[in-house]
């Protein structure tokens, strides 16, 4: 069942101190158009900048998720990112006038809070999935990180949390992008810091925004009277308190808030490889640089799978195909000898792979050429064309009752020829979102992993005539 994009269906805006900054900031997220992505402007600088929020931007730093583009920055990101991403939110426009996102409550949850209050619109495009297809895995001996990415078909997060401490030796927190409720389980749950790291950090000129109202400060030792009174001075406080390992008696949202927060950040900074996955993700001991790792190898397999002329590696020919013969014959009106698409392998929201097989026995080789037989230009076209076709038409409830008609044809280009015995292997990608019937793609024709043909088409999808 296929899933549509959504947007906002109107603004917010949300203001507040920057965490590593302490300076004021308002973010406003605004609607978007379909297959935009999540886009994030800087309003204060004078060109007003745009850094698209995808891995292929992200600088690592400590304790933060960072884009850098064309020397402009945007900090802490990872908490807005995160709730766009849980409330299955797939285009969205940021306006920011600072280089830094509001640290707020060290959550998600003003931000889900707002989505909520303007809702979601559908959009006419499709989702566009990264399906994760093998196992994937990255991890760092200096941190102890692991985080393994296997395939499954929902988005789900699993987090593990390990210290050397009495009060957070391990934790265990999961989601469901189907059957976890963000909102209520996840969004609410704050960021956290240990007390032994809170001096570092100020020495580091970082966290000049973080204070009690922002974070959980986990005390793992005892603190005498002394001590006490100059944290109070450091944080602002008349007095500060201990309890059950948690500073001046902040009340957890969840047993395991600190782990479900790591689930947060998780979701956050791998929802910049530009697609919702489907796939299971474990993660033990993250950390925003791993997970920027992580999300910047996502990001490079959803490239490579969907560069225009790349064969489709994960294609087994030998194998059964998705589309035989007779499923294509009821999907297409062309029969015999003009019938040229043999099988389909593959069928997604914007590409299909078929095949067709080239042998003697076909008429047009009787005079294309009697002596050298090579397959005319015109019905390679017509092949890639047909599997086109296919692609639209999988989608109709009623294929049989239309067609798919010729409008354009640009850009063709024969690289190889085509001979009885080859193989030939057709990937062609959407361009566009379908609109009024009219369909834009890029199609590419291989023998082996050789590309032949390629060239791009304009068609209209129309019901058939003696209808």
């Amino acid at each position: 069942m296929s899933v549509k994009q959504n947007t906002l269906k109107g603004e917010f805006s949300l203001k507040g101190k920057g965490l590593h900054t302490g300076k004021e900031v308002c973010a406003t997220f605004k609607p978007s158009g379909e297959n935009t992505g999540y886009r994030i402007v800087r309003t204060d600088l004078d060109s007003c900048p745009e850094i698209p929020a995808l891995a292929k931007y992200v600088e690592f730093v400590d304790r933060a998720s960072c884009l850098q583009k064309d020397g402009v920055k945007i900090f802490t990101l990872e908490h807005a990112m995160a709730a766009l991403y849980g409330c299955g939110i797939d285009n969205c426009l940021i306006e920011i006038d600072g280089e830094e996102f509001p640290i707020l409550d060290g959550s998600s949850r003003y931000y889900v809070e707002q989505i909520e209050k303007v809702g979601l619109e559908e959009q006419e495009a499709e989702r566009r999935f990264f399906v994760v297809k093998k196992k994937m895995e990255f991890y760092s001996e200096e941190t102890r990180t692991r985080i393994t990415i296997l395939p499954d078909e929902d988005y789900n997060v699993s987090t593990l949390v390990s210290y050397d401490s009495p009060y957070l030796a391990m934790q265990y927190a999961s989601y469901s992008f189907q059957n976890t409720d963000f909102a209520k389980e996840i969004a609410p749950c704050r960021t956290f810091v240990f007390l032994r790291e809170v001096e570092a950090l100020l020495a580091n000129n970082l966290i000049k925004g973080g204070d009690l109202d922002n974070a959980i400060v986990i005390v793992d030792r005892k603190i005498g009277q002394e001590e006490s009174e100059r944290l109070a001075k450091l944080f602002g406080y008349e007095n500060i308190e201990v309890k059950e390992g948690v500073l001046n008696n902040l009340q957890l949202c969840f047993d395991n808030e600190p782990a479900r927060h790591k689930l947060l950040d998780v979701i956050g900074d791998l929802a910049l490889c530009g697609r919702f996955i489907k796939g299971h993700v474990i993660a033990e001991r993250p950390g925003h640089k791993a997970n920027a790792s992580v999300a910047k190898m996502l990001y490079k397999e959803i490239v490579a799978e969907e560069k225009e002329d790349a064969y489709p590696w994960d294609i087994d020919l030998d194998a059964v195909p998705l589309m035989d013969i007779n499923k294509i014959r009821s999907l297409l009106p062309h029969r015999p000898p003009f019938l040229l698409v043999d099988k389909v392998f593959k069928v997604t929201e914007n590409m299909v792979v078929g095949c067709k097989n080239v042998t003697m026995n076909e008429p047009h080789f009787v005079g294309h050429f009697p002596e050298e037989p090579v397959m005319p230009g015109v019905l390679i076209v017509e092949a890639m064309s047909q599997c086109g076709g296919i692609l639209v038409l999988s989608g109709v409830p009623d294929p049989e009752n239309y067609s798919t008609y010729f409008m354009k044809i640009d850009g063709v280009k024969f690289r190889n020829k085509v001979v009885p015995g080859d193989t030939l292997v057709f990937k062609l990608i959407t361009t566009a979102p379908i609109k009024r019937g009219v369909v834009q793609m890029k199609g590419f024709a291989y023998v082996g992993k050789k590309l032949v043909c390629e060239g791009e088409f304009m068609a209209q999808v129309a019901k058939t005539k003696n209808l």
